[in-house]
C-alpha cells in the first residue's frame, strides 16, 4: 500500500505544478555585475570625505586670514581705531631705542635654538627645521613686502609710506609660530613664551611711532599664515635616507695606460 502510495503523491505534485507554474517556479540567482569589478575589488566602503571646516588648510588659514582682514578693514591710517589706539599708547608709554625692535624679534629663534640645545625633542629634526624656517621666511618676506610695496601706507611718524603690514611683527610671529609647532607636544608653555615676545614686538613698534595698531595685527597673520604654510607646503622629509644610496665608485684600468673610475648605481623601489 506504501509503496503505492508514494508514486501517486508524487505524480500529483507534478500535476499541480505543471497546472500552477508558481509552485515549481524557481528564483533565478540575478547574474553579479561585472562591468564595475575592478573600482573597489575588496569591497571596503569608500570613506566618507571630511567636513571643508576640518581640512588642515582651513585650520592653517582661519586664524592668520582673520588678522589680515581684519588690519586691512581697520588700516585707514590717522583715522578710527588707529588714531584712538596711538593716542591711547603715546599717554601710556614713552618710546624706547629701535634696536631693541631689531634685536627683540629674533628671540624666538634663539629660544627654539636654547631648547634643542638642552635636549628637548622637537617635531622635526634639525635639517628639517631649518628648512621649514627657509621656506618660512621667504613666503613671509615676498608676501610682507608685495602688501607693502601695494598699500602704500604712511607710517604714523611720517617716516616713509611702508607702514602697512609691520614686517618686524611678522618675523617674531612666524618665529613664535615655528617654536610653537616644533615643542607643542612637549609642553604648551614654549609657544606661550614665544607668542610673548612676539607680542612685545608689536607693542614696540607702536610704542615707537613706527606703526598703527592695525598694521601690527595684519604682520601677526602674515607670520603665522607663513609658518603654517611653511609646514603645510613640507611634504618630503630630508635626511631619512643617506644620500647616495645604491651608487658605488671603483676604480678601474682599461689597459694601455688608460685608468679612470667606474660608477654603479642599483635602482631602488
Amino acid at each position: 500500500m506504501r509503496t503505492f502510495l508514494f508514486p501517486r503523491i508524487a505524480a500529483v505534485a507534478l500535476l499541480i505544478g505543471g497546472i500552477h507554474p508558481v509552485f515549481a517556479q524557481v528564483v533565478p540567482v540575478p547574474a553579479p555585475d561585472t562591468t564595475r569589478k575592478y573600482e573597489n575589488p575588496a569591497g571596503v566602503s569608500s570613506p566618507e570625505k571630511a567636513q571643508w571646516y576640518k581640512s588642515k588648510l582651513f585650520r592653517a588659514t582661519v586664524i592668520p586670514a582673520a588678522l589680515i582682514t581684519y588690519g586691512a578693514v581697520t588700516a585707514q591710517g590717522n583715522a578710527g581705531i588707529n588714531r584712538q589706539s596711538r593716542e591711547f599708547v603715546r599717554k601710556q608709554f614713552r618710546p624706547v631705542n629701535s634696536m631693541i625692535d631689531n634685536t627683540v624679534i629674533f628671540l624666538p629663534y634663539l629660544e627654539l635654538g636654547a631648547v634643542a640645545l638642552a635636549g628637548v625633542e622637537s617635531r622635526d629634526d634639525r635639517l628639517n627645521t631649518l628648512l621649514v624656517i627657509a621656506k618660512g621666511e621667504a613666503i613671509m618676506l615676498a608676501s610682507v613686502y608685495a602688501v607693502k610695496y601695494l598699500s602704500r601706507e604712511q607710517r604714523p611718524d611720517g617716516s616713509n609710506n611702508q607702514s602697512f603690514p609691520s614686517g618686524h611683527t611678522a618675523q617674531a610671529f612666524l618665529a613664535a609660530s615655528i617654536v610653537h609647532t616644533e615643542f607643542r607636544n612637549k609642553s604648551q608653555w614654549y609657544g606661550v613664551g614665544a607668542y610673548t615676545i612676539a607680542s612685545s614686538v608689536a607693542a614696540l613698534r607702536m610704542i615707537n611711532d613706527k606703526h598703527w595698531q592695525s598694521d601690527v595685527v595684519a604682520g601677526a597673520g602674515f607670520g603665522i599664515l607663513s609658518a603654517h604654510l611653511a609646514y603645510l607646503s613640507h611634504r618630503n622629509r630630508w635626511g631619512r635616507k643617506s644620500i647616495g644610496r645604491g651608487i658605488g665608485l671603483a676604480p678601474a684600468y682599461f689597459g694601455s695606460g688608460a685608468s679612470g673610475m667606474t660608477i654603479t648605481w642599483r635602482a631602488t623601489r
